[in-house]
């Protein structure tokens, strides 16, 4: 009860387990659909900084101001007058209400951990992703802002490996954090390398 093994199929060595022939290795253990995104070994995840969420909503709102007003102005010059212009706005307003709100989930689904062997992070709203960076494997990390990010005291570390696919990136980070995190990598994926 409770160890999310189907009916049946206890681990080998318990009643009901399953053995190969002659007594060699015994079944790979099987875990539950609900742990295929933990961090494992007790690990919680670290999460991302409320101002990530901020910095999205804050960059939709300095693109919303121009294109609410120029698209207005175009719809009341072009025949929609005062109420064709307004429900442009109505529409700005709307698509950045939205975006906040996909920011926000979007922030509560990233989470990252630092494990022995490799740093794994997970995000996705709609399609949940869980990606395993090796720290050997890791050729480069770098730490990037802009001037809204900079302003807002957050950042982006990336790590990069030699296959595209497993590059791993962690917005919204706050700038102390994520410098300590780059050099944590940095030191961690030196070692692998070295085979310390």
């Amino acid at each position: 009860m409770g160890h999310g093994y189907p009916a049946g199929q206890a681990p080998a060595g318990q009643p009901g387990g399953i053995h190969s022939q002659g007594g060699a290795a015994a079944a790979p253990p099987i875990y539950r659909a609900d742990q295929a995104f933990a961090p494992g070994s007790g690990l919680q995840w670290s999460p991302i900084s409320k101002r990530h969420t901020w910095h999205r909503l804050l960059a939709a709102v300095l693109w919303a101001l121009p294109i609410g007003a120029l698209g207005a102005f175009v719809v009341w010059r072009n025949g929609g007058g005062a109420v064709g212009g307004a429900m442009w706005i109505g529409a700005v307003v709307l698509a950045v209400a939205l975006t906040g709100i996909v920011a926000e989930l979007d922030r509560r689904s990233f989470g990252y951990a630092e494990r022995t062997d490799d740093l794994i992070v997970t995000h996705g709203v709609i399609v949940k992703r869980l990606i395993v960076v090796p720290y050997g494997r890791m050729q480069f990390v770098d730490v990037t802002a802009g001037l809204l990010g900079r302003w807002m005291g957050i950042a982006t570390v990336r790590m990069h490996t030699a296959a595209a696919a497993t590059d791993a990136t962690i917005p919204g980070l706050p700038s102390t954090e994520a410098a300590l995190l780059r050099d944590r990598l940095a030191l961690k994926g030196e070692e692998r390398s070295m085979g310390l």
